[in-house]
Order: C-alpha cells, then structure tokens, then sequence
C-alpha cells in the first residue's frame, strides 16, 4: 500500500541520517515481519484449505464472517496461524479473512495527545520542582506497533514521564523556566528517536507547567520586591541629584541679574492669583531688608 511505502522511505531516511545501531528497523526488516504466510509450512497450507473447504460449504453465512471493515482512520494487521500476512496492513474499506485461521487487530492512525503527569524534579541547582506537560504522537508503521511491542500506547506514556525527568534533570532552575521550546524540543527529538523501533511518531512535545515550592516562591517574591525597591531608591537620588544641579544654575542665572528676581516673584503671583487664593505676597526688594536688618 502507499502509506506502508512511504513510511518505508521515511524509515530508510532516518536510517541513513542516524549511526547504526540505533534501534532503527529497516525496509527489509519490515518485509520479513510481513511475508509469513509463505512460512507456514505444510500442515498450515493444510489449515488454510480446510478453511477455505469449510467456508465453502457454508455459504453465504461464512460470508458475514469473512468480510470486515475497517474505517478511514485504521488499519488492519492480519494474523494467518500467528503470523503476519503478507502485505501488512489493510484498509481502509473492506478486506477478507479465513474463519479459524486468520485473526485481526485494528490500529488508530490518528493523531493521539496525552498529558504528563506531574513529575518531582531535582534541578541542576538542587531545586525540586513540579513539572507536567503534554505530548502528540501517531503510529506511523501499524505493523511495527504491533509485532515490537506489547502497548504502544503505555509504554510512549512512560517513556514520556522519564524522559521529562532526565531532560529537566541536567537544567537549573532559570534555565527551565526560560527555556521551555528548547527544553520541549530535545525532548521532542528523544522520543521520537525512542519510539521509531515501535513505528510511532512523536509530532510534539510541550511543557505545560512549572510549579515551584511555596518557601521558594516566597523567596523569590522577596527578593524581586528588594530589588525594585533598591531601584526606586537609585531613582529618587538621581533625581534629587539633578534637581540640585539645576537649581544650582538657576541660582547662578539670577545672581548675574538682580531684576530677575523680581519677575520671578511676579510670576509667582500670578501662579496664586490664577488658584483663586485669598493669600497676598507683597515682594520687597531686598536692599530694602537689607537696611532694616542694620537698623
């Protein structure tokens, strides 16, 4: 079929991208799972033609036996005296089988998600942590995910669980915190490179999560506050700072004109008239307080 073949080419590929050694199966590997009914010998030929004997003589009810269905979205893997048949994975649509002979085990190609439990995590810097996230994988090779391993399914919920604690192992807090794609990714990467000898595919990984110990939050909260207000304190002296600097000037600009001074309280009265306030400043010229000061 065409979906087997194209994920033999994308099996081939990733083979000849990784060393060997990896785990990975191969095209041949896949063909020798699927051509078993050429092995089964001469008394399961002899099987096989009692079956077929036996569906015969009792047409047409064998025939409800015979003929199954399989939706858009699985596949079928046939079994013919415990053995794959050859050509893999059936459907969709209808297909045939033997009555006492063959069995059939439906596979889901859909797309699967699944969330992480929380998992305790020790930190690089000695920090324990709760972390979950979530993880969409699909079964990519039906044949694979039936014939290497018992539950696909439990066994990439597990694998997901230890990989999330050895990743975030080797991270400091700071790091998990900031770095969730990257942390996502290399998770996503070993998972998939886990799970190809199971024929599922590891789409995407995400990191829903973190959650900190409360003495911890409490630490940092602390710490955020102390710094803001050390910087608020920086802030008020810079200010102050050229508050003073710029009445400095202002002082020297007024000393080289004495008339400046009177304008400036002449605007300043203007300020108190414009408030609508009862209160009057009369200015006086200072050489004039300057004379009552001698007296």
């Amino acid at each position: 079929m065409e979906t087997d073949n194209e994920a033999c080419a994308m099996t081939e590929s990733k083979k000849r991208e990784r060393p060997s050694g990896s785990g990975m199966y191969s095209c041949r590997d896949i063909e020798a799972l699927e051509s078993a009914d050429s092995d089964i010998g001469l008394c399961g030929w002899m099987l096989v033609m009692l079956s077929i004997m036996l569906m015969i003589l009792t047409l047409p009810l064998s025939i409800w036996m015979c003929i199954k269905i399989v939706k858009e979205y699985e596949r079928a893997i046939i079994f013919r005296l415990g053995r794959i048949l050859r050509g893999g994975a059936k459907g969709p649509g209808l297909f045939f089988i033997l009555p006492c002979t063959d069995s059939f085990i439906n596979v889901d190609m859909r797309t699967i998600t699944f969330d992480i439990p929380p998992q305790e995590v020790l930190t690089k810097d000695s920090v324990t942590v709760s972390v979950d996230g979530v993880v969409y994988y699909r079964v990519q090779n039906a044949t694979l995910a039936v014939a290497n391993i018992t539950n696909a399914d439990a066994a990439t919920r597990l694998l997901a669980q230890t990989t999330l604690r050895n990743v975030l192992g080797t991270k400091n807090l700071a790091e998990i915190l900031s770095d969730r794609e990257e942390i996502a990714h290399s998770m996503q990467s070993t998972l998939d490179d886990a799970t190809d000898a199971w024929g599922i595919k590891v789409e995407r990984v995400e990191i829903k999560d973190v959650k900190l110990p409360l003495q911890l939050q409490r630490a940092m909260a602390a710490e955020a506050e102390a710094s803001r207000e050390a910087r608020a304190k920086v802030i008020a002296a810079e200010g102050e700072m050229n508050a003073s600097r710029a009445l400095k000037e202002a002082s020297l600009v007024i000393a080289e004109s004495p008339s400046a001074l009177q304008l400036r309280y002449l605007q300043t009265l203007n300020t108190i008239a414009a408030e609508k306030n009862s209160t009057i400043i009369f200015p006086l010229p200072l050489e004039m307080m300057q004379g009552l000061l001698k007296r």
